[in-house]
């Protein structure tokens, strides 16, 4: 087999690995959000009770998971459609990758001081 033919899962199978979970996780929580919005017609008392288990910090740290995997799920999007419609996405697929994930660790740094702070509030009731 000629030198270089092999795929070896780097970066562009990775991203394609992520791309799915986080698709996959988006779709769950709409599931999940669908359900417990229709519960409001079925018993406003259990969807009181449902929705305030979402003011909890674990459900703050899910929250930010959630943005995590919107966000690159969004921004990686972006570069596939890159590399599928832009002449020489191919060729700069592993530097729109990077480039992807350098925005998103930037956006996630920022997210992560609103998140966690309303978490500590939580828990210490400041």
């Amino acid at each position: 087999m000629p030198a270089g033919t092999l795929y070896r899962g780097r970066e562009g199978m990775w991203s394609w690995v992520a791309h799915r979970v986080t698709g996959v996780l988006i779709f769950f929580f709409l599931f999940v959000h669908v359900l417990d919005t229709a519960l409001v017609r079925v018993s406003p008392e259990a969807y009181d009770e449902v929705v305030a288990t979402y003011k909890t910090p674990l459900v703050a740290l899910l929250e930010y998971g959630l943005v995590a995997a919107i966000l690159f799920h969004a921004l990686n999007g972006l570069r596939v459609v890159a590399v599928d419609f832009w002449s020489k996405g191919a060729r700069y697929q592993k530097q729109m990758l990077w480039t992807v994930m350098a925005i998103w660790f930037v956006l996630m740094v920022g997210a992560l001081y609103p998140v966690l702070g309303h978490a500590v509030r939580e828990v210490f009731g400041s």
